[in-house]
């Protein structure tokens, strides 16, 4: 069950995804969440706190769902390639709707406002330790070196899809690999 707060959170998202930053009025949270405005301001007494907090609610949810993908492939002891391919196979069936661009939104809006960063760096460093984990099971040299640019390159290839409606000429996988492989040598 969704409390009152998240409830108002995953409204914000919703917004957001929708309509950008800009588009984010109290009235249109509140009639998505379902709550009055008094109950908004109570939780979220400025628009930056409520940001902060949607980023934060983003990070953890995505998070928590990706390292249950990892920990199910983790048994299977697979190779670069097959992780590669799993992650591929993610990034394909990922849904590129509202919900998937409100994160995006907030990116650019913490690249306007300073106050949002810290937020942000913490999704980041969610999927940077996220990626370590991976490429720790995988065996893979200095993980934690080659997490940054693993993220922005999956980080990347979602965008051009969201962006294009179409996939990279060079597939996820492919990519992946040689970055991986690329960096071990």
């Amino acid at each position: 069950m969704v409390n009152t707060r998240e409830a108002i959170l995953v409204a914000a998202l919703k917004v957001i995804g929708e309509q950008g930053v800009a588009g984010l009025t109290n009235r249109r949270i509140v009639a998505d969440a379902g709550v009055s405005l008094g109950t908004l301001t109570y939780h979220f007494p400025s628009q930056t706190e409520l940001l902060r907090q949607a980023m934060l609610l983003f990070a953890e949810q995505e998070t928590a769902k990706l390292a249950a993908l990892a920990e199910t492939h983790r048994a299977e002891n697979p190779t670069v390639e097959q992780a590669a391919a799993v992650v591929e196979r993610v990034i394909e069936q990922m849904a590129l709707g509202t919900y998937e661009i409100a994160p995006l939104e907030l990116y650019l809006q913490a690249g306007r406002d300073p106050a949002l960063r810290g937020s942000t760096r913490r999704c980041f460093a969610a999927y940077d330790e996220l990626a370590t984990t991976i490429l720790t099971a995988l065996g893979v040299p200095e993980p934690e070196r080659l997490a940054g640019p693993a993220v922005a390159l999956i980080a990347g290839l979602q965008l051009r899809r969201l962006a294009t409606g179409a996939t990279a000429a060079t597939p996820a996988a492919e990519a992946l690999t040689m970055l991986v492989r690329g960096a071990g040598s």
